[in-house]
């Protein structure tokens, strides 16, 4: 994480590229390889997210220092992440719940954000490679999809907490 960052704070935009670059490949490929082989733990899926959202906040506030991302995304994107890590709190002290799955628009969602750090580090690394106007075009499906799976978490918390409530009462 610190390389991918000093890298994109001093320009050097070809090296970032390929450091974010492999490190989403090899934790898809640790991600699927523990998957299919059994091998994974509760540690493991307890920091996997955690350091996977560090490293792209890293990445996304550095790209904003440079302006090369706008503030409001990079907060929207924190926002999201501090409403979830919340709505957690909440459920784990009122369900004592231990897990949290990810749903399909949280992996969408992070999708689209490592995809769409991607594409501004090409076009940083590669000035001009990308037509005009194309970063609105990205920014607006990265804001949508991040904040429908912060809704979704959330929809999906007060569906538990009033099961909870109705078995608790039943």
């Amino acid at each position: 994480m610190p390389f991918a960052v000093h890298d994109i704070l001093n320009g050097q935009h070809g090296r970032a590229l390929v450091i974010v670059l492999l490190a989403a490949l090899t934790d898809t490929v640790d991600g699927t390889i523990a998957r299919r082989f059994g091998m994974t733990t509760d540690v493991g899926a307890y920091f996997d997210p955690i350091v996977d959202k560090l490293f792209l906040s890293a990445v996304y506030i550095s790209l904003a220092m440079i302006a090369t991302v706008p503030w409001w995304l990079v907060i929207e994107i924190f926002a999201r992440d501090v409403v979830i890590l919340g709505s957690s709190g909440t459920l784990l002290l009122l369900d004592r719940r231990r897990r949290f799955p990810p749903s399909v628009w949280g992996k969408a969602s992070t999708f689209l954000q490592i995809a769409g750090a991607l594409a501004i580090l090409i076009n940083n690394a590669f000035p001009g490679s990308v037509p005009e106007g194309w970063k609105d075009a990205l920014f607006f499906p990265v804001a949508a999809l991040t904040a429908f799976s912060g809704f979704h978490y959330l929809w999906r918390g007060a569906i538990n907490l009033r099961s909870k409530a109705s078995r608790a009462s039943a």
